[in-house]
């Protein structure tokens, strides 16, 4: 089966499916209409969208996605309310800061309250959730062992890029949204960009490199060098967040991997560069 992300009113269906045992993959909806307009279909209905999914399913023969435990589910859930309230906060302080009316400013300042509360409550029950479950507590307490991944950057990861651990590198950087892609033509070399991935995760990692480049003195050297070098604090911010992506791949990829702390050498275990 081959189905659209639709905003999450997709994933009953794709629970049906997964407990019935059918293989199934779930598509970003531009991908798919990019491939209905290189098909000259430029009308959108539900009989023209089943049957240019269909098309989709069988040229690009996508990869059947993961069924995930039950555990990753309610991570997934409480992981992505965090998130929902953050946004929510952050959206309502922009608003109340230009409010007049005392009953406009107090009426926000009660429900930041709340909100406030809500995420407290949504990190302890990460905590608990991720301490009852052996598999899940080991591979958080993994990645946290990188300088700047704290325990909601960790859950995050779990939770919205569970393949981590068994990815190339590329595909991790990729997944995450840290590739750099060409933008070459002829003699043309334009600047490379990122682009795609999961929003989520490239966030986690964005906060995850502020906190690196300040305490980890490997990450610190090498941000210090792309600077030194001229880039843009935001490209070698960028870069900083596809060497933790990669880091973070090989330590769940390989047990046996460790960590060095001296700015003159990689972050490895095995004389692997990063």
């Amino acid at each position: 089966m081959v189905l659209e992300a639709t905003g999450g009113y997709e994933q009953p269906v794709v629970r049906a499916l997964h407990c019935a045992g059918v293989s199934l993959s779930v598509m970003q909806p531009v991908r798919v209409r990019a491939f209905a307009k290189a098909k000259g279909l430029r009308a959108k209905t539900d009989p023209i969208d089943a049957a240019v999914l269909s098309a989709f399913g069988q040229a690009i023969n996508p990869a059947p996605a993961i069924a995930p435990t039950l555990e990753q589910q309610q991570l997934m859930e409480l992981v992505g309310r965090r998130r929902q309230l953050v946004e929510t906060v952050t959206a309502e302080s922009n608003r109340c800061a230009h409010y007049q009316q005392p009953l406009a400013r107090a009426q926000a300042a009660g429900l930041l309250r709340v909100m406030r509360k809500q995420i407290a409550e949504c990190e302890a029950a990460i905590v608990s959730h991720l301490a009852a479950n052996e598999a899940l507590q080991a591979r958080a307490a993994r990645v946290q062992e990188v300088p700047g991944v704290g325990l909601i950057t960790a859950a995050t990861l779990l939770a919205d890029m569970p393949e981590l651990g068994s990815l190339s590198d590329n595909a991790a950087a990729a997944l995450a949204g840290v590739a750099p892609y060409n933008r070459d033509s002829g003699p043309f070399a334009g600047t490379r960009r990122i682009g795609g991935g999961r929003a989520s995760v490239r966030c986690a990692l964005y906060m995850a490199a502020l906190s690196a480049v300040r305490h980890d003195p490997i990450f610190k050297d090498f941000h210090q060098r792309l600077l030194a070098k001229g880039k843009k604090k935001l490209v070698a911010l960028t870069a900083v967040m596809r060497k933790l992506i990669l880091l973070l791949n090989r330590l769940l990829k390989n047990p046996d991997f460790k960590l060095q702390s001296s700015p003159q050498a990689p972050h490895a275990g095995t004389g692997t560069t990063i």
